[in-house]
């Protein structure tokens, strides 16, 4: 072969191995541009999860933050009612202490009036211990009152005996 076609073989040869080279190059772009879009979608979905997700909590978080007040608001409703039901207790227990003092003026057996009610002083070495009036001096002693025919007999060591209040057993 001449040197015409050696140097024709050989521009063939380079311009076909720059050809190679150039769709080699193009087919390398192409599916790194592919790859660059595949992975942008895949990003794309996994922010939208992530979004969804977020959103999610955010209404768990309403909702807790609800229940907080409808709990709080519960919570009142039965401070309130706890209240009333104090009241009325208080107002049940007023009106029977005013029936028990309204039959204790009725009942001739028990005593009543200006003086306080008995109470037990410590007694004074020697002398036996009974019951005192407060007001009275301290250690005196003072005569049981006079029993009625009608009166109930009770018996001298009992500690309710001539209290004027009715105690439950």
């Amino acid at each position: 072969m001449n040197a015409t076609g050696w140097i024709i073989l050989i521009v063939v040869i380079v311009i076909v191995v720059i050809a190679i080279i150039v769709v080699v190059s193009m087919a390398g772009r192409r599916r790194k541009v592919e790859a660059d879009r595949q992975r942008a979608g895949e990003l794309r979905q996994s922010a939208a999860d992530d979004e969804l997700a977020a959103r999610e909590r955010e209404a768990a978080a309403a909702r807790a933050s609800a229940d907080a007040k409808q709990a709080e608001v519960e919570a009142e409703k039965l401070r309130r009612e706890a209240e009333a039901r104090q009241t009325d207790a208080t107002e049940a227990r007023s009106a029977s202490d005013d029936k028990l003092r309204k039959a204790d003026g009725l009942d001739p057996d028990v005593r009543t009036g200006r003086r306080a009610e008995p109470t037990t002083a410590p007694a004074a070495p020697g002398s036996p211990a009974e019951p005192t009036v407060a007001g009275d001096a301290p250690n005196t002693t003072q005569a049981p009152p006079p029993t009625s025919p009608a009166a109930p007999a009770v018996a001298p060591d009992d500690p309710n005996a001539g209290s004027g209040q009715h105690r439950a057993p």
